[in-house]
């Protein structure tokens, strides 16, 4: 397959510009006919290369792709998911060339979406184009559930999940949207963390105060919320609100191995964040705090005089943002309601605690001794010559964890990004070797059926 790869790569690659050209950013209302102009590419790919029942379908938000190919007598269904919607480009300035203008230089492809997510969706379907032409038909039956809203924590797919089970069903669910360890060493991610995002706001007096008048005998907003958020950890990093770790499993032997086979080297890791000593929850090593371990973290504080020099007051009002990471069999819904009883038990003299949730996503672990999972390390193996490992994903991809909750199907988190792809960031791209290696191990693992 790889000489069939090289003959057609510059054609491929002349396509996948052409996806990367639609700013399909789904967070900007602006861009809504964007987003639908990229459901439309994504639907036309697919019938391109023969998949059949192909439909764009609406949602209260963006559009949904669903296509499939069900003529394998006797052999596995493996649904393909990925997503057309790509995140705002700024800051444009921080970019060598427009987000939106593809440019190959350096054996690399610079686009916003390059690595997240058209490009490893777009090998999906030149794998399947290429079996095509070789055998006249699939290797396997294909469905494909492609979204418009992955940047925007996916709010409509979930639902058309529960409502589609029979249509979305299963043997495997196939994702390419994670990375390699590094260049060269391939991964596959056998568990993500769920996750839940809040506001906390604190109120005291109904207006500032001068802080010469009132200083030392009113409560200081600011005040109380800094002593608020101190109370939320232990001086040894484990967090300190009561029934937290609810849930929360004790890492096996096997997990402990698992985790420990992902290289890291401390001093290297300190050096490139220019840090002198790391931190985190004691008695786990940094893949486990940050992969295996849930967290709890300030992400924004707010509160007080902002501007240039100085005013002196007492603020009557002060907020912090805050996100977890969870494990195991945390709920979000009830490390909220913990966090808020802690809030309300802490809350100083005087202070008002409010609180507001913005995300919940559940949290997914995979057994990397399923054959399906097997069958993924056996291609990458062929093609790479280097078995993948099996890290646990610190992020969240809250989708992942419906799909292999509500089709009780193992998910195959056939990841050919790498970290340092700029995802997410000014200058993204998506490295041609793993782009036409990419296309390579997808074949083999289709044909391993």
């Amino acid at each position: 397959m790889k000489e069939k790869v090289q003959l057609h790569k510059e054609t491929f690659l002349h396509e996948l510009e052409e996806f990367l050209k639609i700013p399909s950013i789904s967070a900007v209302e602006a861009h809504k006919d964007d987003v639908k102009k990229g459901a439309e590419w994504v639907a036309g790919a697919l019938k391109n290369i023969g998949m059949e029942h192909v439909e764009i379908i609406e949602t209260d938000g963006h559009p949904i792709v669903y296509g499939d190919w069900l003529h394998a007598e006797g052999r596995p269904t493996v649904l393909i998911y990925g997503h057309y919607d790509v995140q705002p480009p700024e800051p444009l300035e921080l970019w060598e060339t427009p987000p939106f203008e593809p440019v190959i230089r350096d054996g690399k492809i610079f686009a916003r979406g390059a690595t997240d997510d058209k490009g490893q969706l777009f090998l999906h379907i030149k794998a399947l184009e290429l079996l095509k032409k070789e055998h006249g038909i699939f290797p396997v039956n294909v469905k494909f559930c492609i979204e418009g809203e992955e940047e925007i924590a996916s709010p409509n797919l979930g639902p058309f999940i529960d409502a589609n089970v029979d249509k979305l069903a299963a043997d495997a669910v196939l994702v390419s949207d994670t990375s390699f360890i590094e260049k060269g060493q391939p991964a596959i991610c056998t568990s993500l963390r769920g996750a839940l995002a809040m506001e906390v706001e604190v109120k005291t007096a109904n207006s500032d105060l001068h802080s010469g008048a009132y200083g030392g005998a009113v409560p200081n907003a600011v005040h109380a919320l800094v002593r608020l958020l101190d109370s939320l950890h232990e001086a040894d990093g484990k967090i300190s609100v009561e029934g937290f770790y609810e849930g929360v499993p004790e890492p096996t032997e096997q997990l402990r191995k698992e985790v420990a086979e992902i290289p890291f080297d401390e001093e290297e890791m300190k050096q490139e964040l220019g840090l002198d000593a790391l931190f985190g929850e004691s008695g786990f090593t940094f893949h486990e705090q940050t992969g295996i371990r849930p967290t709890l973290e300030i992400n924004g504080v707010t509160g007080g005089y902002q501007g240039e020099g100085i005013k002196t007051i007492i603020p009557k009002e002060a907020s912090a943002k805050i996100s977890c990471r969870l494990v195991g069999d945390q709920d979000p819904q009830r490390v909220y309601e913990l966090i808020e009883e802690h809030l309300e038990e802490h809350k100083p003299a005087g202070a008002k605690v409010s609180t507001k949730q913005f995300i919940q996503a559940k949290p997914v672990a995979l057994d990397s001794r399923n054959p399906m999972i097997q069958k993924a390390a056996d291609a990458y193996e062929k093609v790479y010559g280097v078995r993948p490992l099996f890290p646990k994903e610190g992020g969240s991809i809250p989708i992942v964890e419906v799909f292999a909750r509500v089709l009780d199907a193992p998910v195959v988190l056939m990841g050919f990004g790498l970290p340092t792809e700029n995802l997410h960031a000014p200058n993204e791209h998506f490295h041609l070797d793993n782009f036409e290696k990419g296309i390579e191990t997808i074949c083999e693992y289709l044909q391993s059926f």
